[in-house]
């Protein structure tokens, strides 16, 4: 069984050179394949496999599965390892499960929990991506000799002057860019992306019945992984006792409109829930204040935003980072990149300043950076506090 030629298009015209860029034959080249259990990481083993590459695939257990059968789209949970056991034995490449529970509650819940706590709207699987998956996961893949690691992501990546350069997906509806705006350049060498070319998702599916999987018709992964239903403020309560103190709602001068049932039932942005009747013009949350235990809510033009500090910047521009640099900057997952300017102020903090003001940015975001032409993705930090104007 062959994969069809649209699946792969990273090859480089030098015909010795295989569809992962190794100057030698794919069954001397050794792939580690994280596989979730899920259809994407699936298609790619098994296209991989069929293309005659030396597969091993690689699944993490990265919280209690036995509590987590009978919780449908999550990755990583039971379910989801089993599946990718029958995918390797369907296919015929070794798969091993790695126990990595504690590393992802200390790299990832943890900081979670603590982030949600302190007002800020977190993006764990940013961080499961930059503190699991591709650090410690693909260390364990350059341990098993590996020549690369792929994953199923919705991304591209194509080989520039400078080294590897990460890009948009194809696929607008599946791009996963913002995701994986901290995967620095060392890691991008070695990471490969083979789904990023597709168009679309239908065509990922028909790969897995082409290829017989039974999970060709799996429902796509919902929520962060290790918070059911999406409910943040039930998962808070559980790793951190008596954060769900109730307080006083007020608006932007201090005046009380209400009480809350607790600050981390609350995200910037949000209107209804408030439970604040009887006003002429509907109020938003602008700010969250642990600290005094208050939700600060105004009017929606109080939630606009022209100014956004960012840490912890991963820059993967050609350019040095330093100085006044164009972008168009993606301050949510589910946004289009806007036209903005970056300052750096630091070897890893900037400034960004968006052409045109945004609502609801919030602390704990990603933003990260885009070529102002084209798909490139130049890196990307995380918002550290909003500013109006």
């Amino acid at each position: 069984m062959t994969a069809p030629s649209t699946t792969l298009r990273h090859a480089a015209p030098d015909s010795t050179v295989n569809s992962l860029g190794f100057a030698k034959p794919p069954a001397q080249t050794r792939v580690v394949v994280a596989m979730s259990g899920g259809v994407d990481s699936s298609v790619v083993a098994a296209m991989l496999a069929a293309q005659g590459y030396d597969v091993i695939g690689v699944t993490l257990q990265l919280y209690d599965h036995g509590a987590a059968l009978a919780k449908k789209g999550a990755c990583c949970a039971g379910q989801d390892i089993h599946d990718a056991r029958r995918v390797a034995e369907r296919i015929g490449f070794p798969h091993y499960v790695l126990d990595y529970e504690n590393k992802f509650r200390e790299s990832v819940i943890e900081e979670f929990a603590d982030a949600y706590l302190a007002g800020a709207t977190p993006v764990p699987c940013i961080r499961c991506n930059e503190r699991v998956k591709f650090r410690d996961l693909l260390e364990t893949a350059r341990e098993l000799d590996a020549d690369c690691m792929a994953t199923g992501h919705y991304i591209r990546r194509f080989g520039g002057p400078r080294g590897a350069q990460l890009h948009m997906a194809a696929d607008p509806a599946r791009d996963q860019s913002y995701f994986l705006f901290s995967t620095t350049q060392e890691q991008l060498d070695f990471l490969r992306f083979p789904l990023g070319g597709l168009a679309s998702k239908a065509e990922t599916r028909a790969l897995a019945a082409q290829y017989g999987l039974a999970i060709a018709d799996k429902p796509d992964s919902q929520d962060i992984c290790f918070v059911p239903d999406g409910d943040y403020a039930s998962v808070i309560e559980k790793l951190r006792p008596g954060a769900a103190d109730p307080g006083e709602i007020v608006d932007m001068d201090g005046n009380v409109l209400g009480a809350h049932r607790g600050v981390i039932h609350y995200t910037i942005g949000q209107r209804r829930g408030l439970g604040i009747g009887g006003l002429d013009d509907p109020l938003y949350v602008v700010r969250l204040e642990p600290e005094t235990r208050r939700v600060v809510v105004g009017p929606k033009q109080a939630l606009a935003t022209r100014i956004v500090p960012v840490t912890e910047v991963n820059w993967l521009g050609d350019e040095p980072f330093a100085g006044e640099i164009p972008i168009s900057a993606r301050i949510r997952s589910t946004r289009p990149p806007r036209p903005a300017i970056l300052r750096a102020t630091g070897p890893r903090r900037a400034e960004i300043e968006l052409l045109a003001p945004e609502e609801g940015v919030s602390p704990g975001q990603a933003c990260v950076f885009y070529a102002t032409e084209g798909t490139r993705v130049l890196g990307g930090g995380w918002i550290s506090h909003r500013r109006g104007g």
